[in-house]
C-alpha cells in the first residue's frame, strides 16, 4: 500500500513514454527526476528515449516528474502515489540526475519503489556538524549510483561514502565510476544510458542484469562500489 504524502503544489507527471499508458498494459514505471537546470539536462533526454524503445514492449512507462514549487523529494513521493492511483500495484524505479539523483535516493522509502538510479547525485557536503545522508530508506531496493570521476559540481567521493553505508544495510547496492567524465556524463553518454537501461529493465521488468551489473551488485566493497564503466558497454551488450 502506498504512503500518502500531501499533494505537491504544482507537481505533475509528464506525458507517458513507452507503453501506451493504460493500466492494463503497464507492468512498471520509471519516475525520472531532472536536475536543477533544464539547460543542463545530462543524460535525461536520451535515457527517456532509450527506455521507451527498450522497455515499451515490456510494458514499461517513463514519466518525467515536474516538481513545481515543492521540494523534489516531496514531489517524488507524490508522483509515486500518483503512479499507484493510475496504474495500480506496479514496481516503480526512481531515476534522477544531479539534484534529482539526491531526491531519488531520499524518497526511496515509498512502498511502491523497488529500485533507485542516481546519476551524478548532488549530495550535501560533509564535515563537522553535518549529519550523514540517511540510507535506511534504501533497504530492500535495488540501487545503482553512477558518477563521473571528474565531476566538479557534485563530489564523487560523497556518493561513494553514501553507497558504502548503504551497502552495509542493503546488499543490492552498486556504484559505477565513469573515468574522466564530468557532471553531465557527456563523454560516455552512450555507455551511461546503456548501463541505466540495463539496470532499470533488470530491476523493474525481467529480474536479469548484464554480467557487469550483476558482478557489481554481488561484489563486496569497495569493488562493487568503484566499478569502472567500460568503454563500449552498450555495444558489447548488443554484440
Amino acid at each position: 500500500m502506498a504512503t500518502h504524502a500531501p499533494p505537491a503544489r504544482g507537481a505533475r507527471l509528464g506525458r507517458a513514454a513507452g507503453a501506451n499508458g493504460t493500466s492494463s498494459t503497464v507492468s512498471g514505471v520509471v519516475l525520472l527526476l531532472p536536475g536543477a537546470s533544464r539547460w543542463v539536462s545530462g543524460p535525461v533526454r536520451p535515457l527517456v528515449r532509450a527506455l521507451a524503445r527498450a522497455g515499451g514492449p515490456q510494458g514499461l512507462v517513463t514519466h518525467t516528474v515536474r516538481h513545481g514549487e515543492r521540494p523534489r523529494q516531496e514531489a517524488a513521493r507524490w508522483a509515486a502515489d500518483e503512479v499507484v492511483r493510475r496504474y495500480g500495484d506496479v514496481p516503480v524505479c526512481l531515476a534522477g540526475y544531479g539534484a534529482g539523483g539526491h531526491a531519488a535516493l531520499t524518497a526511496a522509502g515509498h512502498d511502491a519503489v523497488n529500485s533507485v538510479l542516481a546519476l551524478s547525485p548532488c549530495l550535501p557536503g560533509t564535515g563537522a556538524g553535518v549529519s550523514p545522508e540517511p540510507v535506511k530508506q534504501l533497504t530492500g531496493r535495488h540501487v545503482l549510483i553512477v558518477h563521473g570521476t571528474n565531476d566538479e559540481r557534485s563530489d564523487p567521493e560523497s556518493s561513494y561514502r553514501l553507497a558504502a553505508r548503504a551497502k552495509k544495510a542493503n546488499r543490492s547496492t552498486c556504484r559505477f565510476e565513469v573515468h574522466s567524465d564530468g557532471h553531465g556524463l557527456r563523454e560516455h553518454q552512450d555507455e551511461v544510458v546503456a548501463l541505466a537501461v540495463d539496470f532499470v529493465l533488470g530491476s523493474v521488468c525481467s529480474g536479469r542484469y548484464s554480467r557487469p551489473v550483476a558482478d557489481a551488485l554481488a561484489a563486496p566493497p569497495p569493488l562493487g562500489l568503484r566499478m569502472p564503466l567500460a568503454s563500449g558497454f552498450g555495444r558489447a551488450l548488443r554484440g
